[in-house]
């Protein structure tokens, strides 16, 4: 639940109270409180700014998932399905995009303005095995780029783990991670 509250809401409520009393104790002369707001109100306030201007909202999951699928994460899931689930549904400070480093890795990033963007995840059963499914916006990556990429996926993903790339409308890639070997 935590991951799902964005830190810099947090530090700019709690700053913009704490800044607001401080100045009302300031104009009634109340030191005491003055000096809270001061000193713990204006630092929060500005953390606070500073963390939304570097903030990542979560990934949104496109579809609910289904019982049998959460079933099936419980005993079929990788350490890697579940690291990548939870990191791109929380909200994260410092990165331009979700999962920005492991496409540069695999050589699906260029440059920044030509990276694919991670615009939805979903859980699904793909061939009785438990699959996660990252949704991207690629315009400038052809469908031909990324199924040359596909065994690096697997490799860089896995053990464990075997990989679909399915074309969308309007440039979007659907990039299944399924548990279990090809075949």
């Amino acid at each position: 639940m935590l991951r799902k509250i964005s830190l810099a809401l947090v530090g700019l409520t709690v700053g913009g109270i704490l800044t607001i009393i401080g100045f009302v104790a300031y104009a009634q002369e109340k030191a005491t409180l003055n000096l809270v707001g001061f000193f713990y109100g204006i630092p929060l306030l500005l953390g606070g700014l500073a963390l939304k201007a570097a903030e990542l909202k979560p990934v949104p999951m496109s579809k609910t998932t289904s019982p049998e699928v959460l079933a099936l994460r419980e005993n079929q899931a990788t350490p890697t399905q579940n690291q990548i689930r939870k990191d791109v549904t929380r909200y994260r400070y410092g990165q331009q995009a979700h999962l920005d480093d492991s496409l540069e890795r695999l050589g699906l990033s260029p440059t920044d303005e030509e990276r694919p963007l991670l615009v939805g995840l979903r859980e699904d059963i793909i061939d009785g095995n438990y699959s996660l499914i990252l949704e991207f916006d690629s315009p400038f990556i052809s469908l031909e780029t990324w199924t040359e990429k596909q065994e690096k996926i697997e490799k860089f993903f896995g053990p464990g783990i075997y990989s679909k790339i399915e074309a969308k409308e309007d440039n979007r890639f659907d990039v299944a991670l399924i548990t279990g070997s090809k075949g």
